[in-house]
């Protein structure tokens, strides 16, 4: 319990910085969200694909976020070097449409950054 002090006060510098990289994204400011990210950058979508390195970030986040995404997070547990963000995001799709989905994202920071993302992204079609 003597590391819990500690724990908590990395947790939430964290917790800051997720919050102040996803709301470069709902901006659009894509390059300001990179500078939150480690080089080595993973992001893992669950059952999808796999990003390694800002440059494949930059290069999906070009493709998909045809605009900027809405989210809605309703829970945002931070702990040690990780913060899960549960919720619901919305994205442009392809059609022009709004497409709905119900997240949550597991990040894994280093050196107060976004290192590692664990995503798991289910399509709400209600």
């Amino acid at each position: 319990m003597e590391n819990y002090p500690i724990s908590k006060h990395m947790g939430n510098l964290n917790r800051q910085t997720l919050e102040l990289a996803n709301a470069a994204i709902t901006e659009g400011n894509y390059e300001e969200f990179l500078f939150y990210c480690t080089q080595d950058t993973q992001w893992t979508f669950v059952g999808e694909q796999v990003l390694k390195g800002k440059d494949a970030v930059r290069e999906y986040m070009t493709k998909v976020y045809v605009e900027p995404p809405k989210f809605m997070v309703e829970h945002l547990i931070a702990e040690d070097d990780f913060v899960t963000a549960i919720g619901k995001i919305r994205m442009k799709g392809e059609q022009g449409d709004w497409d709905s989905y119900d997240y949550c994202d597991v990040w894994q920071f280093s050196e107060g950054k976004l290192h590692k993302l664990t995503a798991f992204v289910i399509d709400n079609k209600t």
